[in-house]
């Protein structure tokens, strides 16, 4: 369906305008600065690569990881694992090629799985909310309601909803005339750059755009602050020093990654009003799509005692 659309729009691209592909301005125009900044991405791209797959490997290889909350953490191991595919390469790219282009349908595709990854985690990082209410608030039916089938079907949803809304929001962009206007102010293809390219009316498509985006927002917002604030009730009415370390114990990693998972892609999706709003921007999605992929298996192992159990076990098996 989805090239299927890619293929209809490139047709009506060539009848109506010259443009079948863009050129993407990239992160600087400074020269001197592409060497660093190759080797900079490349080990953020490795050390990206290599700490999911490591975390998805000890959840997958130690029988006390699998529980709920590992289940969610190795979907969002997952999802930033496949994120850093979309960006990247192209990226890495960019600094060693003279004509940093990208074809209309490669542009529309790393649209798409960009709105794909970040809507699926946004509802992941919901469900890891509704887990630690219910591990705080419901203790002893815990297991009951967060049943293996439960949190399958979560997850499903999950990707679901994601894969839905990517389908909605690229759906908009593509329908969008382009003209002769082909050079996008970014690293990336993403919805302000292009809707700042296009020539025609872009009204219906940036509302159908915005309200998609908002509804994901809005109802994930929700459901995390709902969770949060009847954690944090429920933590007051108990009263106790224990309970407020295993709130804390349970839901600081949590927090810390939603905060910046929100932070930060509402200060990158911000629309730019100056030259200096625009760097900015860039540097916010660098941020958002680079960093954060890289930050998350490190702030679920660094202070996590199962995590470091697991790295001691599995390291035991392979010197034995």
């Amino acid at each position: 369906m989805f090239l299927q659309m890619l293929h209809m729009k490139q047709m009506d691209t060539e009848n109506d305008s010259s443009v079948t592909e863009f050129i993407l301005v990239g992160l600087t125009d400074q020269p001197e600065l592409h060497l660093p900044l190759f080797v900079l991405f490349l080990v953020n791209y490795t050390a990206t690569v290599v700490g999911n797959l490591s975390l998805m490997s000890l959840i997958c290889l130690n029988l006390h990881l699998h529980t709920p909350m590992y289940f969610f953490i190795l979907n969002l191991s997952f999802i930033d694992f496949c994120y850093s595919f979309v960006f990247t390469p192209k990226m890495l790219m960019s600094f060693v090629s003279e004509n940093n282009t990208i074809s209309f349908r490669g542009c529309m595709a790393q649209l798409f799985f960009f709105c794909l990854f970040v809507n699926s985690e946004c509802y992941v990082l919901t469900a890891m909310a509704y887990d630690r209410y219910v591990a705080i608030c419901r203790p002893l039916l815990y297991t009951v309601v967060m049943s293996p089938r439960t949190c399958s079907l979560l997850m499903l949803a999950s990707h679901l909803m994601g894969l839905s809304t990517a389908i909605v929001h690229t759906g908009c962009i593509i329908r969008l005339k382009f003209c002769d206007s082909k050079v996008i102010n970014h690293y990336m293809c993403d919805t302000f750059p292009l809707l700042e390219l296009s020539c025609g009316s872009s009204h219906a498509s940036e509302l159908v755009s915005s309200v998609s985006v908002a509804i994901v927002v809005v109802v994930s917002s929700l459901i995390i602050v709902s969770s949060y604030v009847l954690i944090l009730v429920n933590v007051i009415h108990v009263s106790s020093s224990k309970g407020w370390s295993k709130a804390v114990s349970t839901c600081s990693s949590h927090i810390i990654t939603v905060a910046l998972f929100y932070g930060f892609g509402l200060l990158a999706h911000i629309r730019p009003s100056s030259a200096e709003s625009v760097v900015q921007r860039k540097f916010f999605s660098v941020v958002y799509t680079f960093v954060l992929p890289l930050l998350n298996p490190l702030i679920y192992s660094l202070r996590n005692k199962d995590v470091k159990l697991a790295v001691k076990r599995t390291l035991k098996r392979i010197t034995v």
